[in-house]
Order: structure tokens, then C-alpha cells, then sequence
């Protein structure tokens, strides 16, 4: 084989190699750069369900909230009603024993059969 066949094959050999890793860091960088533009995308979804999950914790604790008010105004109101009922019932019995009309002596009885 001639010294110049050589040469010109040695050559050709060399720039298929660098052409070969020329492609290959091209596809590489575009790959990469893909892959950064997915990574965004994530990265934007990932702020919007963020923002979106503040917003309905948010909402959930403003309920939460509201329902303990509510609540305690519940039991608020059962304990005023029953110190009207205590109220109402000790009236009741004051009135009973005012009354000339009442009979005393049943309520006297049943009492006793009680204890």
C-alpha cells in the first residue's frame, strides 16, 4: 500500500471519528436541552399545585375555625339553656309550694317512696 493511501485513510479514519463525536455531543446538548425544558414544565405544574394546595389548606383551616366557634357558641347556648330550665324548674317548685291549691302531701308521699 502506498504511504499517501495511508495517510489519506488515516486521515479520513480520524474525521469520521471527530464527525462521530461531533453528533454525538449534538444530540447530547440536545437531549439535555430538552430535558430542561421538561424539567421546567414540571417545575411550573409543580408552583401551580403548590399554590393550589396553600389555597384549599388554607380554606380547610378557615373551616376548621369556623366550626370550632360554632362549636363552642353551641355549648354556650346548651349551658344558658339549662341554667333557664334550673330557672324554670325552681320557679315551678316555688310556685307549687306557694300555691294553696296544691296538694303537698301527695308530693310528700311520693318522696318518700323515692328514697
Amino acid at each position: 500500500m502506498d504511504t499517501g493511501v495511508l495517510i489519506a485513510l488515516i486521515v479520513l479514519a480520524v474525521v469520521a471519528i471527530a464527525l462521530v463525536v461531533a453528533a454525538s455531543r449534538a444530540a447530547k446538548a440536545r437531549r439535555d436541552e430538552g430535558h430542561r425544558v421538561e424539567a421546567g414544565e414540571h417545575r411550573s405544574r409543580a408552583r401551580v399545585e403548590s399554590a393550589q394546595a396553600d389555597h384549599r389548606e388554607a380554606e380547610a383551616q378557615e373551616r376548621a375555625a369556623r366550626a370550632r366557634r360554632e362549636q363552642a357558641q353551641a355549648e354556650e347556648k346548651a349551658v344558658i339553656a339549662g341554667e333557664q330550665r334550673q330557672t324554670a324548674e325552681a320557679r315551678h317548685a316555688e310556685a307549687d309550694r306557694l300555691d294553696p291549691d296544691v296538694d303537698h302531701k301527695a308530693d310528700d308521699a311520693e318522696e318518700a317512696r323515692s328514697r
